[in-house]
Order: structure tokens, then C-alpha cells, then sequence
């Protein structure tokens, strides 16, 4: 008698498994994270704006913004700019890229935040010089999540 389709189904949701919640990273995973980008430098507060709301309903879908203030000529503009959740599985959310060409240096993404945090906002120039911006958001329903 050859199994069904139901009992193989059955057999495999009962031999499969995946963490309920997988962990989020840490405040010091975050900074780990920054600082792995850095590669040894500082980072100067100002000239990056991260627009987040502060009141998140829905972590699943969260819009935000970033602008850097820049000429964004041949001599001085931003190269790339790196965002960091430090409440999500995994810290590093994204990386943009820019050239001169681009004209301005701002980006507007939807991202998924797994938990109420701090997430930073990191303009790497063509100096080679760092410049950092931040928001603190409070999500009601966490995204990055599989629940069971």
C-alpha cells in the first residue's frame, strides 16, 4: 500500500523543524556590526538623516529614509551607505550604493524590523571618512518572526 499524499505531508511536518522564533541580535551585535564596517575608524555624528516612524503598528513593512548632506561631485560624494537593525536576526539590513552621478544621496526602503530598536544609518564618503545618524522605533508586532 503506497502512503498518500495527507500521510506524506503529515510525516513531514512531523519530522521537520524550524526554531519557533529565531534570536535577534543584540545591541552589541548592532555595534559589532557598525563597527565591522568601520574597519577601525570613527564615525562623526550628523550629515545623515534616518526617518523612521517612532510608533511602528506592523514590523513587517516599516518605510524609512535616509539623506545624506553632500555635493555629490567627483571630489566629494557619498559612496555607500549601510543600515544597521541591531533587533533583527541579522544586524546589517541593507547597503546602497552611490556615485557622483546619482545627484543626491537619499533613499527611501521598506524594511522588516524584528523588534522594538535602535537602527543606524552609516554614510561611508569618498574621503573615506564616516558619518553616522540614528532612530529609536517601538514596533507593537514584530516582523522576522515565524510563529507556530
Amino acid at each position: 500500500m503506497s502512503p498518500s499524499r495527507r500521510h506524506l505531508l503529515q510525516w513531514l511536518g512531523a519530522t521537520s523543524w524550524v526554531p519557533a522564533t529565531p534570536a535577534l541580535a543584540t545591541p552589541e551585535q548592532g555595534q559589532a556590526a557598525l563597527a565591522e564596517l568601520l574597519g577601525g575608524q570613527t564615525a562623526r555624528a550628523g550629515r545623515v538623516t534616518l526617518e523612521i516612524p517612532p510608533l511602528v503598528e506592523n514590523g513587517n513593512s516599516v518605510v524609512m529614509q535616509v539623506r545624506v548632506d553632500s555635493p555629490m561631485t567627483a571630489d566629494d560624494h557619498v559612496r555607500a551607505v549601510h543600515i544597521v537593525a541591531e533587533g533583527n536576526p541579522v544586524a546589517r539590513v541593507l547597503s546602497a550604493y552611490f556615485t557622483p552621478h546619482s545627484g543626491r544621496a537619499q533613499l527611501t526602503a521598506r524594511v522588516r524590523l524584528g523588534d522594538s530598536q535602535r537602527v543606524w544609518a552609516l554614510a561611508q564618503m569618498s574621503d573615506g571618512s564616516f558619518w553616522s545618524g540614528h532612530a529609536d522605533t517601538l514596533v507593537t508586532t514584530s516582523a522576522c518572526t515565524e510563529e507556530r
